[in-house]
C-alpha cells in the first residue's frame, strides 16, 4: 500500500523534525496543484530551512510563530536523542 500524501502528513513530519520528508510531500502536492499558494509558500519556507540549517542565516525570513515551532522541534529531537 502506498503512502497517501497530504498537507497534514507534511505538517506531522515537520512537527517531528523530518524536514526532508515534509519537503518531498509538499513538493508533490505543489506539483499536483500549482495554484495552491499556501502549499507553495510553505514549500518555499521549508526549502529555505533546508538550504540554510542555521537559524541565524534565515531567521529574518520566518515569522515569530515559525521560529518558535522550529526551535520546539529541535528541542524535541535533542531530548529524544538523549532519551528524555
Amino acid at each position: 500500500m502506498g503512502t497517501i500524501i497530504t498537507k497534514t502528513l507534511a505538517e506531522i513530519y515537520l512537527q517531528q523534525g523530518y524536514l526532508k520528508e515534509a519537503y518531498e510531500i509538499l513538493k508533490a502536492l505543489s506539483e499536483k496543484d500549482p495554484s495552491n499558494m499556501e502549499i507553495r509558500k510553505r514549500l518555499n519556507e521549508l526549502g529555505q530551512m533546508l538550504s540554510h540549517p542555521s537559524p541565524f542565516i534565515y531567521s529574518s525570513d520566518l515569522s515569530a510563530d515559525d521560529k518558535i515551532s522550529l526551535l520546539k522541534r529541535w528541542l524535541h529531537n535533542i531530548r529524544k536523542r538523549r532519551g528524555k
